[in-house]
C-alpha cells in the first residue's frame, strides 16, 4: 500500500517529467523553425548549397541539396539526394575527376576549407566550368564526418579567359602587322616595342613603370595592360600632380568619419576602390616622401589603415605608375626613396615621343580627322603646305598637341598654324628666332628648352596671360603649368 509520502513524491516525478517532454517538445520546435528559416535562405541563394555524409573511406553522400540545382544542372533536388551517392563524381569531367578528389581529400585531411575548380558534362554536348568551395564537419574525437558547401557556375568567366588568351595569342602572332592596339596607333618600332610590353605586361601581375614625355599617352598604355589582363576589379587612374600633399593619405587610403574637420562620412580612398584591378598612379613623381613610406607598406602586405581608422583594411590591386621625370635623378636628389623606386621599376615601358616616330603622324593624323569628324567619308585633304608644317614641327606636346592642333584646324582653318607658332610655307613665324636660338644651344635638352619656353610665352600672351586657359590650350594640368613657369622664370 502506498504511502501518502510516496504518492506525492511520485506526483512530482510526474509533473517533472511532463515538464521535461514539453520542454523536449519546444526544443524540437524551435530546432525545426530554425531548420525551416535555414532551409529557406539556402533555396534563395544563388547556386547549390550541400551538405554530404561522409564515411570511413572519405567518400561523400549527397544529403540535402538547396533548390539552386534546378538552375545549375536543370535537375529537382531528389535527384541527387534519392541516389544515396556521390552524384558530382558521376557528372564530374573524366580529366578533372582525379585532381578534384586529391584536392577534397587533401583539404579534409589537413582539416582546411577547399575551393575546387572542375568541369561537369550535362548531356552529350553540354558543359559547365562549377566553382565548388566548402569545408568539412568533425565529431568530438576529430573524425570526418560531413561536408558543407557550395556550388558556383563559373562557365562565363572560364569562357571570357579563354577568350582573353585567344585574344592575345592572335595580337602576340601579329603584332608586326598591326599598327593599332586599342586606342593606341602607331606603326614605328618604337610603337612596335611597346605593343609587344604591353603584351608581356597584360600576362604578368608584376608592377609596371611607364616613362614618356607629357602627351605621349601613358595613361592608355596603362589602360590597355588593365583591359588585356582580364582584370575583374576595375581600372582606376590616380593624378598624383593634383592632389593637395594634405591630402594625399586620406585621398589613397580613405578615412573614417570624424578622422579630421570636414569628415562628416565614411569614404573609401582610391586603394580600396581598386581592389581586384589595376591602380594607374600617373606623376608618380609627385608623390612626397611619408606617403611613399606608407603606399610601399600598402605594396608589400596589401593591408592598408583609412586615415582615423583602428582595422586594417585589404585590397588586393595591380599598380601601373608613370613619370614624366627621372626617377633615377630624384632618388638621388631625395625626393624619391630608392625602395619605393625599385617597387615601381619591376616592368619598365618606354613611350618614344612624337618626334621619334614621325613615319606615324599620317596615321595619327587620319585617326583623329576621322575620330572629330565622325566619319571617314568627307575627311578634307590637307594641303601640303600645312603637312610639310607637320612634319618639321617638333610636337613639344607630342601626340596630345597633335590632337589639339588638329581639331582646332577644322574649326578655325589655317590661321591656328600662326596662332601656335608652327611655320607654313607661306609664311615665316617669329618660331625662327627660336629655332635659330637652340640650333646654337650645345645639348637636345637646351634645345628643347629654348622650343618649350618659346611656345609657352606665345600661349600666355595669346591668353592674355590667364594660366588656367593657357594650361588648358596645351594639354596640362595647373600643377605642372605651375612648374613650367617657374623652371623658365615666366
Amino acid at each position: 500500500m502506498m504511502s501518502e509520502k510516496n504518492y506525492d513524491e511520485l506526483v512530482e516525478r510526474c509533473h517533472t517529467l511532463e515538464g521535461q517532454v514539453g520542454a523536449c517538445a519546444e526544443t524540437k520546435t524551435q530546432l525545426l523553425k530554425s531548420k525551416q528559416q535555414l532551409t529557406r535562405l539556402f533555396n534563395n541563394l544563388p547556386g547549390m548549397v550541400y551538405r554530404c555524409s561522409l564515411d570511413a573511406e572519405l567518400h561523400p553522400t549527397l544529403e540535402f541539396v538547396s533548390k539552386g540545382c534546378t538552375d545549375l544542372f536543370a535537375v529537382a533536388p531528389e535527384f541527387f539526394t534519392d541516389q544515396r551517392t556521390n552524384v558530382m563524381e558521376t557528372l564530374a569531367h573524366p580529366d578533372d575527376l582525379h585532381s578534384m578528389r586529391k584536392a577534397q581529400n587533401s583539404a579534409i585531411l589537413n582539416k582546411q576549407p577547399y575551393k575546387l575548380l572542375y568541369r561537369v558534362c550535362l548531356g552529350s554536348d553540354q558543359r559547365k566550368w562549377i566553382s565548388d568551395q566548402g569545408e568539412c564537419i568533425y565529431d568530438k574525437a576529430g573524425n570526418p564526418v560531413a561536408l558543407e558547401g557550395i556550388m558556383m557556375d563559373v562557365s562565363a568567366q572560364k569562357l571570357r579567359e579563354y577568350e582573353l588568351l585567344q585574344e592575345n595569342q592572335r595580337l602576340q602572332g601579329s603584332l608586326e602587322d598591326r599598327y593599332k592596339f586599342g586606342p593606341i596607333i602607331g606603326k614605328s618600332q618604337g610603337m612596335r616595342d611597346v605593343f609587344k610590353l604591353i603584351m608581356k605586361a597584360a600576362k604578368r601581375d608584376a608592377n609596371v613603370i611607364i616613362f614618356g614625355e607629357t602627351g605621349t599617352g601613358k595613361d592608355l598604355v596603362a589602360q590597355t595592360i588593365h583591359e588585356q589582363s582580364g582584370a575583374l576589379g576595375p581600372y582606376v587612374p590616380v593624378n598624383c600632380g593634383a592632389i593637395p600633399a594634405n591630402l594625399m593619405e586620406s585621398e589613397f587610403f580613405g578615412h573614417q568619419k570624424g578622422a579630421f574637420s570636414g569628415a562628416t562620412t565614411d569614404r573609401q580612398g582610391y586603394l580600396g576602390a581598386a581592389d581586384g584591378g589595376t591602380l594607374f598612379l600617373d606623376e608618380v613623381g609627385e608623390i612626397d616622401l611619408s606617403l611613399q613610406v606608407k603606399l610601399l607598406r600598402a605594396l608589400e602586405s596589401k593591408l592598408y589603415t583609412p586615415v582615423g581608422g583602428n582595422e586594417p583594411c585589404s585590397s588586393k590591386f595591380r599598380l601601373i605608375a608613370a613619370t614624366n621625370r627621372d626617377l633615377n635623378e630624384l632618388v638621388k636628389q631625395g625626393s624619391m626613396r630608392s625602395d619605393f623606386f625599385y617597387r615601381l621599376h619591376v616592368l619598365p615601358i618606354h613611350i618614344p615621343p612624337l618626334r621619334d616616330r614621325l613615319e606615324d603622324l599620317p596615321l595619327l593624323i587620319n585617326e583623329f580627322m576621322v575620330r572629330y569628324l565622325g566619319s571617314e567619308k568627307g575627311v578634307p585633304r590637307i594641303p601640303s603646305k600645312i603637312r610639310a608644317a607637320l612634319d618639321g614641327h617638333p610636337w613639344p606636346g607630342n601626340v596630345r598637341e597633335l590632337q589639339n592642333v588638329l581639331e582646332r584646324y577644322l574649326t578655325f582653318g589655317e590661321m591656328v598654324f600662326s596662332d601656335l607658332g608652327i611655320q607654313t610655307i607661306d609664311g615665316q613665324t617669329d618660331l625662327d628666332g627660336a629655332m635659330s636660338e637652340a640650333s646654337e644651344c650645345a645639348t637636345l635638352t637646351e634645345a628643347m628648352h629654348v622650343i618649350e619656353r618659346h611656345l609657352l610665352l606665345k600661349a600666355l600672351e595669346k591668353n592674355h596671360w590667364k594660366k588656367g586657359l593657357t594650361a588648358k590650350e596645351l594639354g596640362l594640368n595647373m600643377r605642372t603649368m605651375q612648374r613650367k613657369l617657374k623652371k623658365h622664370g615666366l
